[in-house]
């Protein structure tokens, strides 16, 4: 886009050039073509100059390049299915954290009386079309609580400008009121509907045949009275989610607040855990909760190892997969990149599996351990309540043939800015992100059962690029390494 600027500028100069020259010599009015160079120069310039200028492809060529340019890139440009899941991550956040979508559209991160979650160093608002974007997503599929907020944001930015036009929008104010005024329709708001598309046939389209029906429609349903009947169903239409409940209901129920004996008992100790390798220097352990036990470990690794293990995964992130029956697939409710690492793939990670076995205790050598899973979570990426453990025979974890998941480490390689906790839902807490701490838990009690009090989330990244590294250990090989308490219920 410099390069075409450039060489349009140039011509748009050589073109002001030729003009000031034209006009120069049609400034005395009464100068006589009686002069042979003045003939000479209007005969030249009516012969051949202005075809020159007029069919020049120098215009045509320099548009050309910057298509090529376009062409040359064009695969790894976002798609239409990366636009449409930005728009959706929006909708998330706006959820989640219940955020004021005229707020977002202002570049602000806030809750109704609330400070602001989030405040970037630069603030960078949302045009009337991108707010129309993220509206029409919710629309296409009949999200019609979503698509009201936004539309109603693109509409009043929309009404702000109007009469003016970006050559980047592909939508208008006739584009937000049209759509808007049907998803008030769906919505069982008649009157509303009715007054929307009143205005857009008095500023965008007098003559639109369609909008025109529509309002004799709304007119006849308000005169009847037959639409209050138009109530919206939210469970009922397409599947769709129930109006915007707080927060924590977007994650499930909670369990009360733990009783403060249970708390007392939570502290921060050097461990070595019996390890040569931690004698030099031992774990920094935060002990989390008891009940499910949860610890963080304090400056687990190094930047530098960080960096390295990103490096050599970032290559191979693919969108992630969730277990589904027998079969692993996509799912809206995982939003992240992952990739598996070897321990051979570098030093570093060998190093540390290595690390990970001395604080847990556990063995981690083959089929005992997964591979190393790092995940990239990007614009509002998040995963929604779930276990880690399999509740389920059919489960893929059970092809290792080394039992279910025993227990979890999470190594945060990155800060981010706000969002990206881990919640742990039926707990009634959650964990911040902690750059280069590592975050480990039980799955499976003694007995062998699943922990019902690990079910946890990714909340969804408000603002930063949150990377974490997962290790799953395997309840096989661990047998002298955990035993059996003596109590079953344990």
């Amino acid at each position: 886009l410099r390069s075409y600027l450039r060489d349009e500028s140039s011509r748009l100069r050589r073109l002001r050039r030729f003009y000031e020259k034209v006009q120069a010599l049609h400034q005395d009015p009464e100068a006589s073509v009686d002069n042979p160079l003045l003939a000479f120069s209007l005969i030249k310039r009516l012969h051949s100059d202005w075809p020159n200028i007029i069919y020049s492809d120098e215009a045509t060529r320099n548009t050309q390049a910057l298509h090529a340019g376009l062409r040359e890139l064009e695969q790894e440009l976002p798609g239409p299915e990366d636009l449409d899941g930005a728009a959706r991550a929006l909708m998330r956040l706006q959820d989640v954290y219940a955020l004021s979508v005229k707020g977002l559209a202002s570049g602000v991160f806030q809750r109704a009386g609330h400070p602001p979650l989030y405040r970037p160093g630069r603030r960078v608002p949302l045009s009337a079309d991108d707010c129309f974007h993220v509206g029409k997503v919710a629309y296409d599929t009949g999200d019609y609580y979503h698509s009201i907020a936004w539309l109603e944001e693109a509409a009043s930015l929309f009404r702000l400008s109007y009469g003016t036009w970006n050559l980047e929008d592909r939508s208008s104010l006739e584009d937000a009121l049209d759509h808007l005024a049907f998803s008030y329709f769906m919505a069982g708001n008649i009157s509303h509907a009715l007054s929307l598309s009143m205005e857009f046939l008095r500023y965008a389209d007098p003559s639109n045949q369609r909008v025109s029906r529509n309002v004799a429609k709304y007119k006849k349903l308000l005169e009847t009275g037959t639409g209050t009947r138009h109530r919206w169903d939210w469970q009922g239409c397409h599947g769709l989610p129930p109006p915007l409940s707080p927060p924590h209901a977007l994650l499930g129920p909670f369990s009360p607040q733990p009783a403060p004996e249970r708390l007392l008992h939570l502290s921060c100790s050097y461990e070595t855990n019996s390890s040569p390798y931690l004698l030099l220097q031992p774990a920094k352990k935060e002990m989390v909760r008891i009940q499910p036990y949860v610890a963080l470990y304090h400056d687990f690794i190094t930047d530098a190892e960080a960096e390295t293990i990103k490096g050599l995964a970032g290559p191979w992130l693919q969108r992630s997969v969730v277990a589904s029956g027998e079969k692993q697939q996509k799912a809206e409710y995982r939003i992240s990149k992952s990739a598996w690492l070897k321990d051979t793939a570098d030093p570093v990670v060998r190093a540390l599996d290595r690390r990970i076995a001395a604080v847990t205790g556990l063995d981690l050598r083959p089929p005992y351990a997964e591979y190393l899973q790092v995940v990239n979570y990007g614009l509002g990426g998040h995963y929604e309540p779930h276990f880690d453990h399999a509740t389920s025979m059919k489960s893929p974890l059970y092809r290792m043939k080394s039992g279910n998941r025993i227990a979890t480490i999470m190594i945060y390689l990155s800060a981010v800015e706000a969002g990206g906790s881990t919640a742990f839902v039926y707990a009634n807490f959650s964990v911040p992100v902690v750059k280069n701490a590592a975050l480990f838990w039980w799955n499976l009690r003694r007995n062998g059962n699943g922990d019902g009090d690990t079910l946890h989330a990714g909340c969804p990244v408000l603002a930063g690029d949150k990377w974490v590294a997962n290790k799953w250990i395997h309840e096989h090989g661990q047998e002298f390494r955990r035993p059996c308490s003596a109590d079953p219920q344990d």
